[in-house]
């Protein structure tokens, strides 16, 4: 499959209003239609996803050729390349979604006031999402997948060593849109690759309401410098497990192999490895074979390194680095406290575990580790909206305003007051 032709002939500004214009016209029809074709969308969209599975794996091939030959590191590879079990979980993901209960128009905490009126709170659709992301064509499904449901129209900008692979995800989703009778323009994916796109999209103050940018450092980064609409964003995934004097030693070992090598380039990946000194010296050998064995190079602090032979030297500079790769950082402390010191120097507010079985541990950790997500006696990789029961995620969300987390349907709406009376007017 070619990709289709740049747009060159048009200026890109000019290009990019007529996006944003019929993105906010598309968001208004949205906002008002029932679950119904919205769900009826997301079922047509997973049906076209798998009817065109060939389609789909042959754009990828020719993206994945291309990266080859551009010199896209293993990392980037693996997170544009669509597989069958990927495809199956696009389609799957958008099933769930239309199963989900719809937040539009949900009305809570009605209640009476002094005056006799009553006063609750509707929750409606953000209006239009802006997406820019790298690399992974599943995220045009994701994406699309949770704005529709939530009442959202989106404009879609993913990298350009995708740009086959999302363009042929694209007419799955406008294929599924027009089977429900909804609006082509409810998703639009953007359809230049020219770095200008993204620097309009991110100043369409009058036509995009928050952007979603999920990526490398440098480009979330860049938005965050530039951007004049709000954001819902993580910069960085440096993601840790503490393993406490008080773990099960299988538990440890299971939960931290599954964290760091289940997937390397993935933002919920664990990125530094602690181990309490009153336990490291019976599992860090244990850890370090199966980390070499699993192709991990590690790098320790003097410590570790003592206790585990094969294991470069730690800087400083890699207690702070998300390799998204087959690399881990790996440093001895002495007991919970300083551990959660390490992470709140270190870490970046995504997703920290502990391994411990004494309880009181496991609940200082839970309430002091700031962190979008905190876990016990489980893997990081479980930081997911698929995982957590949301159908799938726009992104993970390490701010604390207006979402946190993984962000899905909740996340893509907000709230505004509701007043019932009967003709009263204020005294």
């Amino acid at each position: 499959m070619s990709a289709k032709p740049e747009i060159a002939d048009q200026d890109i500004k000019a290009y990019m209003l007529s996006l944003g214009r019929n993105a906010r016209a598309a968001s208004r029809e949205l906002a008002r239609s029932p679950s119904g074709p919205r769900n009826a969308a997301l079922r047509a969209i997973a049906d076209e996803i798998l009817a065109r599975r060939d389609t789909l794996r042959q754009a990828n091939d020719d993206d994945m050729r291309a990266g080859r030959e551009n010199g896209l590191d293993a990392a980037l590879l693996d997170r544009l390349e669509l597989t069958d079990a990927r495809i199956n979980a696009m389609a799957e993901g958008l099933r769930q979604i239309a199963e989900l209960p719809d937040p539009v128009g949900a009305i809570r905490d009605m209640s009476f006031r002094p005056s006799g009126i009553q006063v609750g709170r509707m929750r409606v659709p953000l209006g239009v999402v802006g997406i820019i992301y790298e690399s992974r064509p599943n995220v045009t499904a994701d994406a699309a997948g949770l704005c529709l449901k939530s009442g959202n129209a989106a404009i879609l900008r993913g990298g350009s060593e995708a740009l086959r692979s999302n363009q042929a995800v694209a007419e799955c989703i406008h294929a599924g849109l027009l089977e429900a009778g909804l609006p082509s323009e409810a998703v639009q994916v953007v359809g230049t690759t020219d770095r200008a796109a993204v620097g309009e999209l991110i100043t369409m103050d009058e036509y995009v309401h928050v952007l979603v940018p999920r990526g490398g450092k440098g480009l979330i980064e860049r938005i965050m410098r530039e951007a004049t609409v709000p954001m819902i964003k993580h910069l960085d995934g440096v993601c840790h497990v503490y393993i406490d004097s008080a773990a099960d030693p299988e538990k440890a070992a299971a939960v931290a192999l599954n964290a760091k090598t289940q997937r390397y380039g993935t933002c919920n990946t664990m990125e530094t490895l602690l181990v309490d000194s009153g336990i490291a010296e019976s599992i860090l050998p244990r850890l370090a074979a199966m980390f070499a064995e699993a192709g991990v190079e590690l790098r320790g602090c003097e410590r570790s390194r003592a206790l585990a032979g094969e294991m470069k030297a730690a800087t400083e500079d890699d207690w702070y680095e998300e390799y998204l790769a087959p690399v881990l950082a790996v440093r001895v402390v002495d007991g919970l406290d300083a551990a959660m010191e390490h992470i709140e120097t270190y870490g970046s507010q995504h997703t920290d575990a502990i391994v411990t079985e004494d309880y009181s541990r496991a609940r200082r950790f839970l309430r002091e580790v700031d962190s979008s997500s905190v876990m016990v006696n489980a893997s990081t990789r479980f930081a997911d909206g698929f995982e957590y029961g949301l159908g799938a995620e726009i992104g993970i969300s390490t701010d604390k305003l207006h979402a946190r987390g993984p962000v899905g349907l909740e996340g893509l709406t907000t709230e505004k007051y509701v007043v019932m009376g009967e003709g009263h007017i204020r005294s």
